[in-house]
Protein backbone atom coordinates (compact mmCIF):
# COMPACT_ATOMS: atom_id res chain seq x y z
CA UNK A 1 0.00 0.00 0.00
CA UNK A 2 2.94 2.63 0.94
CA UNK A 3 4.68 2.01 -2.53
CA UNK A 4 1.03 2.92 -4.17
CA UNK A 5 0.63 5.83 -2.38
CA UNK A 6 4.33 6.94 -3.33
CA UNK A 7 3.51 6.33 -6.59
CA UNK A 8 -0.06 8.02 -6.66
CA UNK A 9 1.56 10.96 -5.45
CA UNK A 10 4.65 10.83 -7.68
CA UNK A 11 1.97 10.83 -10.57
CA UNK A 12 0.28 13.70 -9.12
CA UNK A 13 3.64 15.91 -8.57
CA UNK A 14 4.78 14.59 -12.46
CA UNK A 15 1.64 15.91 -13.75
CA UNK A 16 1.32 19.23 -11.71
CA UNK A 17 4.89 19.60 -13.50
CA UNK A 18 3.65 19.33 -16.54
CA UNK A 19 0.40 21.24 -16.79
CA UNK A 20 2.71 24.22 -15.57
CA UNK A 21 4.91 23.89 -18.33
CA UNK A 22 4.15 26.27 -20.76
CA UNK A 23 3.23 24.86 -23.94
CA UNK A 24 4.51 25.43 -27.67
CA UNK A 25 1.97 26.33 -30.11
CA UNK A 26 4.34 26.49 -32.78
CA UNK A 27 6.67 23.31 -33.75
CA UNK A 28 8.92 25.74 -36.16
CA UNK A 29 8.00 23.60 -39.16
CA UNK A 30 4.53 23.28 -40.00
CA UNK A 31 1.60 24.99 -39.43
CA UNK A 32 -0.16 22.00 -37.61
CA UNK A 33 -2.89 23.61 -35.07
CA UNK A 34 -3.18 27.10 -37.08
CA UNK A 35 -5.20 28.60 -40.12
CA UNK A 36 -4.59 31.45 -42.45
CA UNK A 37 -3.58 32.49 -46.07
CA UNK A 38 -0.66 30.80 -46.61
CA UNK A 39 0.38 32.73 -49.73
CA UNK A 40 1.05 35.33 -47.63
CA UNK A 41 2.31 33.42 -44.59
CA UNK A 42 5.33 30.84 -44.36
CA UNK A 43 8.08 29.12 -42.86
CA UNK A 44 11.11 30.23 -43.09
CA UNK A 45 14.52 29.24 -40.43
CA UNK A 46 11.90 28.04 -37.94
CA UNK A 47 9.86 31.27 -37.93
CA UNK A 48 6.25 31.98 -39.03
CA UNK A 49 6.79 34.57 -41.64
CA UNK A 50 3.98 37.26 -43.10
CA UNK A 51 4.36 39.09 -45.72
CA UNK A 52 6.54 40.06 -48.19
CA UNK A 53 10.32 42.67 -48.69
CA UNK A 54 9.23 42.50 -52.42
CA UNK A 55 5.70 43.71 -52.49
CA UNK A 56 2.90 45.41 -51.02
CA UNK A 57 0.65 44.04 -48.50
CA UNK A 58 -2.92 44.36 -50.16
CA UNK A 59 -4.88 43.88 -46.88
CA UNK A 60 -4.42 42.88 -43.32
CA UNK A 61 -3.76 39.14 -42.79
CA UNK A 62 -3.91 37.23 -39.71
CA UNK A 63 -2.69 33.21 -39.21
CA UNK A 64 -4.72 32.06 -36.21
CA UNK A 65 -4.64 29.22 -33.78
CA UNK A 66 -7.37 26.17 -34.41
CA UNK A 67 -7.99 26.51 -30.71
CA UNK A 68 -9.30 28.99 -28.52
CA UNK A 69 -7.51 30.68 -24.98
CA UNK A 70 -8.94 32.29 -21.84
CA UNK A 71 -6.59 33.26 -18.99
CA UNK A 72 -2.85 32.98 -20.08
CA UNK A 73 0.37 33.86 -20.53
CA UNK A 74 1.70 34.14 -23.96
CA UNK A 75 5.62 34.68 -25.02
CA UNK A 76 6.61 34.88 -28.75
CA UNK A 77 9.97 36.69 -30.33
CA UNK A 78 8.95 38.80 -32.95
CA UNK A 79 10.67 41.08 -35.61
CA UNK A 80 9.51 43.80 -37.98
CA UNK A 81 11.13 44.00 -41.42
CA UNK A 82 10.47 47.46 -43.58
CA UNK A 83 9.96 51.32 -43.71
CA UNK A 84 10.19 51.69 -39.58
CA UNK A 85 7.41 54.59 -40.33
CA UNK A 86 5.04 52.31 -41.99
CA UNK A 87 5.29 48.65 -41.39
CA UNK A 88 3.00 47.62 -38.79
CA UNK A 89 1.84 44.11 -36.96
CA UNK A 90 0.73 42.53 -34.39
CA UNK A 91 -0.33 39.74 -31.74
CA UNK A 92 -4.41 39.33 -31.77
CA UNK A 93 -5.42 37.18 -28.60
CA UNK A 94 -8.78 36.32 -27.57
CA UNK A 95 -10.17 36.67 -30.85
CA UNK A 96 -12.78 34.86 -33.35
CA UNK A 97 -12.30 35.68 -37.50
CA UNK A 98 -15.25 37.21 -38.95
CA UNK A 99 -17.52 35.03 -40.97
CA UNK A 100 -16.39 35.30 -45.28
CA UNK A 101 -14.11 38.02 -44.49
CA UNK A 102 -10.27 38.71 -43.76
CA UNK A 103 -10.17 40.42 -40.53
CA UNK A 104 -10.18 38.84 -36.93
CA UNK A 105 -12.03 40.64 -33.66
CA UNK A 106 -10.36 41.24 -30.75
CA UNK A 107 -6.82 42.58 -28.73
CA UNK A 108 -3.99 43.18 -30.25
CA UNK A 109 -0.59 43.57 -29.02
CA UNK A 110 0.52 46.05 -31.51
CA UNK A 111 3.78 46.41 -32.89
CA UNK A 112 5.39 49.31 -35.46
CA UNK A 113 5.20 53.17 -35.91
CA UNK A 114 4.14 54.71 -32.73
CA UNK A 115 1.96 51.39 -31.67
CA UNK A 116 4.84 49.79 -30.36
CA UNK A 117 3.62 48.33 -27.19
CA UNK A 118 0.08 49.12 -27.65
CA UNK A 119 -3.30 47.59 -26.63
CA UNK A 120 -5.39 47.50 -29.65
CA UNK A 121 -9.07 46.24 -29.86
CA UNK A 122 -9.13 45.13 -33.76
CA UNK A 123 -12.11 45.31 -35.69
CA UNK A 124 -14.54 46.11 -32.26
CA UNK A 125 -13.58 49.61 -30.78
CA UNK A 126 -11.07 50.16 -33.38
CA UNK A 127 -9.12 51.85 -31.66
CA UNK A 128 -5.88 52.31 -28.75
CA UNK A 129 -7.02 50.98 -25.67
CA UNK A 130 -3.72 51.89 -23.88
CA UNK A 131 -0.02 52.46 -24.62
CA UNK A 132 3.50 53.07 -23.15
CA UNK A 133 5.82 55.97 -22.70
CA UNK A 134 7.58 55.50 -26.27
CA UNK A 135 10.81 57.07 -25.39
CA UNK A 136 11.03 54.48 -22.49
CA UNK A 137 10.33 51.60 -24.63
CA UNK A 138 12.75 53.00 -27.09
CA UNK A 139 14.96 52.14 -25.00
CA UNK A 140 14.90 48.19 -24.64
CA UNK A 141 13.60 47.85 -28.14
CA UNK A 142 15.59 46.45 -31.24
CA UNK A 143 14.27 47.93 -34.40
CA UNK A 144 15.03 45.45 -37.70
CA UNK A 145 16.25 42.82 -35.15
CA UNK A 146 14.47 39.97 -32.58
CA UNK A 147 12.52 41.18 -29.26
CA UNK A 148 10.24 39.55 -26.74
CA UNK A 149 6.56 39.55 -26.27
CA UNK A 150 4.66 38.48 -23.30
CA UNK A 151 0.62 38.70 -23.05
CA UNK A 152 -0.41 38.14 -19.72
CA UNK A 153 -4.71 37.86 -19.50
CA UNK A 154 -6.05 36.97 -16.24
CA UNK A 155 -9.41 37.46 -16.10
CA UNK A 156 -10.55 41.40 -16.82
CA UNK A 157 -6.86 42.28 -16.88
CA UNK A 158 -4.03 42.57 -19.66
CA UNK A 159 -0.46 43.02 -19.41
CA UNK A 160 1.49 43.91 -22.05
CA UNK A 161 5.92 43.20 -22.12
CA UNK A 162 8.34 43.69 -24.19
CA UNK A 163 11.85 42.89 -23.43
CA UNK A 164 10.93 42.75 -19.79
CA UNK A 165 9.29 46.28 -19.91
CA UNK A 166 5.81 46.43 -19.06
CA UNK A 167 4.08 48.99 -21.66
CA UNK A 168 0.94 48.04 -20.51
CA UNK A 169 -1.50 47.48 -17.63
CA UNK A 170 -4.81 47.42 -18.79
CA UNK A 171 -8.63 45.90 -17.06
CA UNK A 172 -11.33 45.85 -19.38
CA UNK A 173 -14.58 47.38 -18.08
CA UNK A 174 -17.00 46.42 -20.78
CA UNK A 175 -18.86 43.33 -19.32
CA UNK A 176 -19.71 42.14 -22.80
CA UNK A 177 -16.42 41.84 -24.34
CA UNK A 178 -15.62 38.00 -24.45
CA UNK A 179 -12.32 36.52 -22.28
CA UNK A 180 -11.92 33.69 -24.66
CA UNK A 181 -10.30 33.33 -28.05
CA UNK A 182 -7.77 32.24 -29.95
CA UNK A 183 -4.07 33.57 -30.73
CA UNK A 184 -3.32 35.18 -34.01
CA UNK A 185 -0.44 36.67 -35.52
CA UNK A 186 -0.51 39.69 -38.23
CA UNK A 187 1.21 41.68 -41.21
CA UNK A 188 -0.87 44.91 -41.50
CA UNK A 189 -2.18 46.22 -44.97
CA UNK A 190 0.70 48.71 -46.41
CA UNK A 191 3.91 48.91 -48.29
CA UNK A 192 6.44 45.89 -48.11
CA UNK A 193 7.00 44.57 -44.93
CA UNK A 194 7.60 41.26 -43.19
CA UNK A 195 6.04 40.40 -39.71
CA UNK A 196 8.25 37.49 -37.77
CA UNK A 197 7.28 35.30 -35.03
CA UNK A 198 9.15 32.56 -33.52
CA UNK A 199 9.58 30.54 -30.09
CA UNK A 200 5.77 30.75 -29.52
CA UNK A 201 4.71 29.44 -26.04
CA UNK A 202 1.23 29.65 -23.74
CA UNK A 203 0.70 29.04 -20.11
CA UNK A 204 -2.35 28.37 -18.93
CA UNK A 205 -3.60 30.59 -15.60
CA UNK A 206 -6.03 28.95 -13.44
CA UNK A 207 -9.41 31.34 -13.59
CA UNK A 208 -9.83 32.77 -9.91
CA UNK A 209 -12.97 31.93 -8.67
Amino acid sequence: MKTLRWLLILLFVVAVFAAAKPARLFDGKSFKGWNGNQQIFRIENGAIVGGSLKDKIVRNEFLCTDKGYSDFVLRAKFKLLGDPTKANAGIQFRSKRIPNDHEVIGYQADMGQNYWGALYDESRRKKVLAQPNLDELKKVLKLNDWNEYEIRAEGKRIRLSINGQQTVDYTEADDSITQTGCICVQIHAGPPSEAWYKDITIESIAKKK
